[in-house]
């Protein structure tokens, strides 16, 4: 079994490499005035990471890996 560290850890990595890959798309538009593709193959990156986060926590919560509960709500 993984440790909730560690499952914590994996999320906030994809979390960083989202938000690293829509700054890289940002300073691309900027600086390349549509000369080259890279803005697009950033931002092509950042929604196939999303997807994979999201099916990882698809698959996670069927695998009983991770239990959603709802925010604010009292276990007891």
């Amino acid at each position: 079994m993984i440790s909730p560290e560690l499952k914590t850890l994996l999320i906030v990595a994809f979390l960083i490499a989202i938000v690293w890959n829509l700054g890289a798309g940002l300073y691309y538009m900027l600086t390349d005035k549509g000369e080259s593709k890279r803005t697009v193959n950033a931002l092509t990156k950042r929604i196939a990471i999303s997807v994979v986060l999201i099916l990882l926590l698809v698959l996670s919560i069927k695998m009983g890996w991770i239990v959603p509960h709802g925010v604010g709500s009292n276990p007891g």
